[in-house]
């Protein structure tokens, strides 16, 4: 096997939190802001870690604490921010993961950057409905023609992409650690999980 790219970190925090209705990267979980919670987990597992974000966000406090890659393309989604980080080092491979995913542990990072290197993507299924997870997926430096080429035909769904890709997908080690919060309801049930009682503080 030939030598794995270094793997950088992104966590994805550029979208517009509609069905939330407030700023789920800012949201407080386990003591902490969402972002800085994934972000750190992240950075744990990787040479160095990224936030995405659009260029209006740029300067939100929480965001401009740590490292950001600005999407180089408007109103695409999350393709844009893996887009616009493998323009910015394309020589890496990157751990993408979603900012609002509150059960996710280091056991499954762990379990999914131990398993890189057959495919040019490394991603779980989903365990709700067995398609792929492209938000907590590693990218190695290979996909990004195809990733652009996807972008250039108006394809923007990462999920779609990896459908493409045809890549075999692992099983979750921990079926719940991939389910994210979209909605007040979501969040109040995250933090039910969590303590049993409303822990926001």
């Amino acid at each position: 096997m030939s030598e794995l790219a270094p793997l950088y970190g992104l966590v994805l925090a550029g979208g517009a939190s509609r069905r939330m209705g407030r700023d789920k990267a800012t949201l407080a979980c386990r003591g902490r802001t969402q972002l800085a919670a994934i972000y750190a987990m992240v950075d744990r597992h990787c040479v160095r870690s990224f936030v995405s974000v659009r260029a209006n966000q740029a300067a939100e406090p929480v965001r401009a604490s740590l490292p950001r890659i600005v999407d180089r393309i408007e109103g695409i989604g999350p393709i844009a921010g893996i887009a616009a980080a493998q323009a910015t080092y394309p020589e890496v491979a990157w751990l993408v993961v979603a900012c609002d995913l509150p059960h996710l542990g280091d056991a499954t990072l762990e379990y999914l950057v131990a398993r890189r290197g057959a495919h040019d993507v490394t991603a779980f299924r989903s365990a709700h409905d067995g398609l792929p997870e492209p938000l907590c997926a590693i990218y190695e430096p290979a996909t990004r023609a195809s990733l652009l080429a996807a972008i250039a035909q108006d394809r923007h769904c990462p999920r779609k992409f990896l459908i493409a890709s045809g890549v075999p997908l692992l099983e979750q080690p921990d079926p719940a650690a991939l389910d994210n919060v979209n909605t007040p309801e979501d969040y109040e049930s995250a933090l039910t999980r969590f303590t049993g009682r409303d822990a926001s503080a």
